[in-house]
């Protein structure tokens, strides 16, 4: 897969780390876990959406974009991103909020992720839950196109063909690692929820033929829709970058047993979590999809059903910032 091929723009230094969690693995009694630090991806404190903005940004320039249109929940780690990357460009950003998480919880409404968008100058419209809000942006695009503006929507998440580069190119940057740190990896979790970083992933490791397979910790969407999602973009991704192999369904699994009530809605095993990975290894999650995610690799290790002789590699989708956002909750269940 020659990715040189779409236009890109450099947004951090790449690779992001790659380190064994010691005192993680001898916490849990194994097995050796480490950890992929897409949360070290630099631009507004970090995260997975900046891989795939290197992409969607680098088409929207290319394109002549000077507005960029996208959507997310109220504390979206993606529209805090984008937000800071249309700055980075001299770009305008304009992000439609969908009330998801339904709170009057003056934190989540106003702190964390929103607080930042702001300090980017987002031009914030907020929405109510239940909409099709890739279908809302899309008409904000519209509207601003028939105003003048050089409008480019991204979709909520990074999530398309163009944004899945991303994590294309991630695949293969840990593949690299792995090789020349000789080191050779029995599984990769992450979380997955608008689809793009885990159908990415998919086409990058099937692509060189990795043999790693990657498990999805579901934070929204029932398994048999939110693998269907990823299949459906890890396909058109493959036809996309040219990938004559054919992507495996089977290549495709997500566990959303760890979801709780709904997608930003804490779970005690989200808490959990978080603590322990604060408190053995320094490291902070987030409580809508990391900390979910690493609750479920937890609970599957717990389980047995990850083994503890495996070299397992979970990687940090990033969105610490959205901590401030849920701080009532910490303090309850502190």
């Amino acid at each position: 897969m020659h990715l040189a091929r779409f236009p890109r723009v450099r947004l951090f230094p790449a690779p992001t780390p790659l380190h064994r969690l010691d005192n993680l693995t001898r916490a849990l009694g194994g097995p050796e876990i480490w950890i992929k630090r897409d949360d070290c991806t630099v631009v507004a404190t970090g995260g997975n959406k900046v891989r795939k903005l290197e992409w969607l940004i680098g088409e929207a320039k290319a394109k002549g974009a000077t507005h960029i249109v996208t959507q997310g929940a109220v504390q979206s780690n993606h529209v805090r991103q984008t937000a800071a990357v249309a700055r980075i460009c001299g770009m305008t950003c304009t992000a439609l909020l969908e009330h998801r998480v339904e709170t009057n919880d003056r934190d989540y409404l106003a702190s964390g992720n929103v607080l930042l968008d702001k300090l980017f100058d987002c031009r914030i419209e907020y929405r109510p839950s239940g909409l099709d809000m890739n279908a809302e942006a899309e008409k904000k695009g519209e509207e601003l196109r028939a105003a003048g503006e050089a409008a480019y929507v991204i979709p909520g998440g990074g999530s398309n063909t163009v944004g899945a580069l991303g994590y294309v190119s991630c695949a293969q940057e840990l593949m690299q690692q792995a090789d020349e740190m000789g080191i050779a990896f029995d599984r990769l979790v992450t979380a997955t929820g608008s689809a793009g970083t885990h159908a990415g992933l998919v086409v990058g490791l099937e692509g060189c033929n990795a043999n790693v397979p990657i498990l999805g910790i579901g934070v929204r969407l029932p398994k048999d829709r939110q693998e269907a999602n990823v299949y459906k973009l890890a396909c058109a991704t493959a036809d996309y970058v040219g990938l004559k192999t054919p992507i495996r369904r089977e290549a495709v699994v997500a566990n959303c047993d760890y979801v709780g009530q709904g997608y930003g809605i804490p779970t005690e095993g989200m808490a959990e979590a978080v603590r322990m990975l604060a408190r053995e290894e320094g490291i902070l999650l987030d409580p809508v999809y990391s900390g979910k995610a690493m609750a479920g690799m937890i609970d599957l290790i717990r389980k047995g059903e990850i083994g503890k002789k495996e070299r397992v590699v979970f990687l940090h989708t990033g969105g610490a910032v959205g901590l401030f956002g849920y701080t009532g909750f910490f303090d309850k269940a502190a």
